[in-house]
């Protein structure tokens, strides 16, 4: 009887906290952060993104697990070293209205669409892309769940499905994380855009030292959620096929519970695939899981950017993609065609089978790469190339406007005598 009623009692207690933690946390939603630059200020710029960096406290780290903690603090840095003020919003504030005038609107989602019509009209609003086109990404995700129902029998929902958002019509110009492939999802609506890097999350040692010849049969997949959708399925299948080769799995499987139990022989009861599971990528554990690795294979079939696929890059494994991975690899790695499992298990073979002296020189390479591309200085210097350049964009248009506006305005002068007929 005790045991039921200390039982009852924590269940409450526990509730009344989640419930005290909820509205906590959607106070902080609504909080509007506000900062100032050391200089005067030539006015304001609203940023809408995310507010949890900006509530950190002096002394503690920004956590390394998304580069999204320390680029939006990048993007305000930009603006305040550019001399203006600047106000931080959650990107899903519905309930945010402008009081002042805003030089700059920087957005990442919906509230670009929801605020246009209420900013100074010479306001410059600038979408910031860290996804594919929310239509591409939705249909993608849902043809990789029908191509799954096809191949297995089995039904799983989507896991990404979110609403399309009209941020890009109603920008005057987009900054991009990712490749050709992330810019051609929003190619429609005709808006001049600047790719930007993706920064890492972390770096690491030259992969100098790593023995190639042990590793070439060992693989890895390394994602976050939405397990489809970044091919985690395919991979799984596709080295259940190939008891020869190993996978070790990286990424929340424990938080998708239909996906784990449907997957779960492969996952757990599978010789050649070791899952690991939510990985802190600065963890002595992930350097020791790349350092036994020979490549990523990573089968997603929408990202802006991959931030997994640039973290691998960082620790030297060679890449093994998808074009819609948003990650460009060059010399140093493999692209698939068609994310078949006959194809995914050909590149992998092929990769695995090559001279000692080539994987090493493909894992220097892209390890090369993502240090010479992906830093958060990287980032920084591109970010603020950018922004100079829309700023010196939107002042030669207002000149033009206003030249043509002066020739319109202007008086006709008429030489009667040539108008006499």
């Amino acid at each position: 009887m005790q045991n039921n009623i200390l039982s009852r009692v924590g269940n409450t207690i526990s509730f009344v906290s989640k419930k005290v933690q909820a509205r906590i946390d959607y106070a902080k939603t609504l909080q509007v952060v506000s900062l100032k630059p050391k200089q005067p200020s030539k006015g304001n710029a609203l940023l809408s993104y995310r507010i949890e960096p900006f509530l950190i406290k002096p002394g503690q780290p920004i956590p390394n697990d998304q580069s999204w903690n320390w680029e939006c603090l990048l993007i305000a840095q930009t603006f305040l070293d550019l001399g203006y003020n600047v106000d931080v919003i959650q990107f899903h504030n519905d309930k945010f209205v402008p009081q002042k005038d805003y030089a700059f609107f920087i957005d990442i989602r919906h509230r670009l669409e929801a605020l246009a019509p209420k900013l100074n009209k010479d306001c410059i609003k600038i979408f910031h892309v860290d996804i594919a086109n929310m239509i591409f990404r939705n249909a993608a995700e849902c043809n990789r769940l029908l191509e799954l129902q096809q191949r297995r029998g089995i039904t799983l929902r989507p896991q990404r499905f979110e609403t399309p958002n009209l941020g890009i019509e109603y920008a005057d110009y987009a900054t991009v994380l990712g490749n050709n492939f992330t810019v051609d999802t929003f190619k429609y609506a005709n808006k001049p855009m600047y790719r930007i890097p993706i920064s890492s999350s972390f770096v690491y040692p030259s992969p100098d030292e790593k023995d190639f010849e042990a590793v070439r049969k060992n693989f890895l997949w390394f994602g976050g959620s939405a397990l489809v959708l970044k091919g985690l399925d395919l991979a799984l299948d596709a080295f259940a096929q190939m008891p020869e080769y190993n996978l070790t799995v990286c990424g929340p499987v424990s938080n998708d519970k239909e996906f784990e139990q449907a997957f779960y022989k492969e996952l757990y009861e599978t010789p050649n695939i070791h899952t690991y599971g939510w990985i802190d990528v600065s963890s002595p554990d992930f350097l020791k899981i790349t350092n036994n690795c020979l490549g990523l294979v990573y089968p997603s079939v929408s990202e802006g950017q991959a931030g997994a696929v640039i973290t691998s890059l960082q620790a030297g494994l060679i890449p093994i993609l998808s074009y819609e991975s948003g990650v460009d690899v060059h010399d140093f790695g493999v692209i698939f065609d068609n994310l078949s499992l006959e194809e995914i298990k050909a590149k992998v073979r092929s990769i695995s089978n090559l001279p000692v002296e080539d994987l090493k020189l493909m894992s220097n390479k892209a390890w090369e790469y993502a240090r010479a591309n992906h830093t958060k200085e990287k980032f920084a210097q591109a970010y603020r190339n950018a922004i100079e350049q829309i700023i010196e964009d939107h002042s030669q248009k207002k000149q033009t406007a206003s030249i043509a506006k002066s020739h319109v305005d202007e008086p006709a002068i008429y030489d009667e005598n040539v108008l006499k007929i």
